[in-house]
């Protein structure tokens, strides 16, 4: 018999102090770990968020090199947990840009897996005056990545991406069982799109998703959506924060997803298939 493990993510509101920041997100991981959870997502821009984008210039790191990743390998040894981190900006080709890096550390504090942000949201929200051109700033990835980790092939996508279903397919391809997604959805299309879309990508996957998310209020004028939440193979919530600081944990059960995905196959009546 499979063991239920354990998984969780964390929801911030976060600002452009970088030492509140990671102060906030060492609490809140914490509790989530001490709660069970020997898997923990964070928030997309987990670690800085600046009164402008190209304020990411300022705490951009060489890959392997820096202190919000040493903070992330520290972390996950000293709790003995996985820990997907958000994103961070990571060096770039390009000097004036930076790479939107999800980094996966294991439970002995080894990185195990870079995932660079693919679709980068550059968009005018309809009816109001909020804008948005991350490519500005970003260089897109080009990589979707799956790997194996002891709660299943785990597959990493960030925030915008969750738009593009193609992207998991690919995963899909890969074996993907269990899907972490950091984001930071504005307040607007957060409010539309962001449940529907979350429990989409489990429903089609017949995958387990973490979706750990930013909720609240920025100082640079942004407001973030929240609802952090665990959805299961059938688009059952498992768990939610809906607004502000906090967490989530939740049991995945690999034996129900194994029952799902036999009894109810749709995975295995493709008859299109996605190619890049």
């Amino acid at each position: 018999m499979k063991d239920k493990q354990k998984i969780g993510a964390v929801q911030m509101a976060t600002g452009p102090n970088v030492s509140a920041n990671l102060f906030e997100a060492e609490r809140l991981i914490k509790e989530a770990s001490d709660d069970g959870a020997r898997l923990v997502v964070l928030p997309e821009n987990f670690a800085f968020m600046g009164k402008a984008d190209q304020d990411q210039l300022k705490v951009r790191e060489a890959d392997g090199d820096g202190p919000l990743q040493s903070f992330l390998a520290r972390i996950s040894k000293q709790l003995g947990i996985w820990l997907v981190g958000g994103t961070i900006p990571l060096a770039a080709s390009d000097p004036d840009k930076v790479r939107s890096a999800c980094l996966v550390f294991d439970d002995k504090g080894e990185r195990v897996a870079r995932y660079d942000k693919i679709h980068l949201f550059d968009v005018n929200l309809p009816g109001v005056d909020e804008r948005y051109h991350e490519s500005a700033i970003i260089e897109a990835g080009s990589e979707v990545v799956v790997l194996d980790s002891p709660f299943g092939r785990l597959g990493v996508a960030v925030c915008y991406d969750l738009r593009f279903p193609e992207m998991f397919r690919q995963m899909l391809d890969g074996g993907v069982e269990i899907l972490a997604i950091p984001s930071a959805f504005t307040a607007i299309t957060g409010k539309a799109h962001w449940e529907p879309l979350v429990r989409a990508r489990a429903i089609e996957n017949l995958a387990y998703v973490v979706a750990a998310a930013q909720g609240g209020f920025h100082i640079n004028g942004r407001e973030t959506h929240g609802h952090s939440m665990v959805v299961d193979p059938w688009g059952t919530i498992l768990a939610q924060v809906p607004r502000g600081t906090g967490y989530i944990r939740s049991s995945i059960d690999r034996e129900f997803q194994d029952s799902v995905r036999r009894s109810f196959p749709t995975i295995h009546h493709r008859r299109l298939k996605c190619s890049v």
